[in-house]
């Protein structure tokens, strides 16, 4: 009999709720972390991530996105911290944009309650968002921000305390499968299980490598900006995303780090390509120069004084959907990478997805579009 019906590697956001998820459930539970809990050299860092149901990355997300957000008002009850907090969102840019039009077709494709403003409309609402003429904006009530350090540090606390058997700074070396289970190999020693989930995030191009997955690592940033004024302005703030006419998206929260914490804000894949034994974690003068001038265009309490940067990874796929699903060359492995910079706030559903998977091969999910073997279909001339 294997020592664990399941092993968990990497324990980071997606790991972290799916080991959680395992152990309230009553399986014998291992997770292996490579760093420390809820720690920043990953991409469940930051103090922040966005999260809205009208869906610019479409319509199929909104199922789930519905139930993560059940999913995170019981982890917030569960462990007394504050994991989500709704403040209202606004999805900017010209009326073709991704951003609009595809935040517009997932709210009325799911009747999701939602309002279009004009550039008049939007000013007058929010004094601190200053949009060009011709460009709109889609505003969610239901958006607002989860927190990822206790995200993470809430669903170990609680997996722990349902049983699971967590190790810190014991990275996986190996795996080898089989028709009864698996073996892994990890600095501390040798551990066998039943079944084995990885959830790699940037280390997917090493610890997947035959999955036939195409994954890219890119080197994001995120900023903190002091507002000219202070940040009384941005205290009772949406979150927001900005599309400028060519494609640029630039997102922000409001002032959540008290008085002197600035309001954050970052673009979104605007990164380099790296890995996270090679990322340069110092940010250069001139990124901040550029963020500052992109915040200048659409905020006008914003740039302000520049306060402090942060670098994180996102984990590619070519398409920018998620990858979950059994390995289709180890039937005992579930994988759950390529979260492409905005799988965070479905990190208590994904936990639920792959806990299904591991223990029954299925789930009621619907996560056909995260399929690898995507990958491997030719496509006819």
């Amino acid at each position: 009999m294997a020592a664990y019906d399941v092993i968990v590697v990497g324990l980071g956001g997606m790991g972290s709720a799916t080991a959680y998820h395992l152990a309230t459930r009553g399986h014998r539970v291992l997770g292996l972390e490579k760093f420390g809990p809820a720690h920043d050299q990953g991409a469940s860092h930051g103090g922040s991530r966005i999260t809205r149901q009208s869906y610019f990355e479409g319509p199929d997300y909104v199922p789930l996105l519905l139930r993560a957000y059940e999913l995170f008002d019981q982890l917030a009850q569960d462990s007394g911290r504050e994991v989500i907090r709704r403040t209202g969102g606004v999805m900017c840019g010209l009326p073709s944009s991704r951003t609009v039009s595809g935040s517009r077709a997932s709210a009325e494709q799911w009747g999701l309650p939602h309002e279009m403003l004009s550039a008049a409309d939007l000013r007058k609402r929010f004094p601190t968002l200053s949009p060009l003429p011709d460009e709109v904006a889609l505003f969610e009530e239901n958006a607002g921000f989860v927190r990822p350090e206790e995200t993470v540090s809430a669903h170990i606390a609680l997996a722990t305390a349902a049983g699971a058997e967590l190790l810190f700074d014991t990275p996986m070396l190996s795996f080898a499968s089989s028709a009864s289970g698996v073996t892994v190999e990890t600095t501390a020693g040798s551990f066998t299980a039943g079944q084995l989930v990885i959830t790699p995030g940037p280390w997917a191009p090493q610890l997947l490598a035959d999955l036939g997955v195409p994954f890219t690592i890119e080197r994001q940033i995120q900023y903190w900006f002091q507002p000219t004024g202070g940040t009384r302005p941005f205290e009772d703030h949406p979150i927001y995303i900005w599309e400028a006419a060519d494609g640029t998206q630039v997102y922000g929260f409001p002032a959540i780090d008290g008085p002197d914490g600035g309001a954050k804000i970052a673009f979104f894949r605007h990164g380099t390509a790296t890995t996270p034994e090679t990322i340069d974690r110092s940010v250069h003068p001139a990124e901040i120069a550029d963020m500052a001038a992109a915040a200048g265009r659409h905020l006008p309490l914003l740039p302000g004084r520049f306060l402090r940067a942060k670098t994180c990874l996102y984990s590619n796929t070519p398409d920018e959907h998620f990858v979950i699903a059994r390995h289709p060359a180890h039937p005992a492995v579930t994988v759950a990478a390529g979260f492409s910079g905005h799988g965070f706030k479905f990190v208590p559903v994904v936990g639920e997805i792959v806990a299904d998977l591991a223990t029954t091969g299925t789930t009621r999910h619907p996560i056909s579009l995260f399929d690898p073997r995507r990958f491997l279909e030719v496509i006819p001339s």
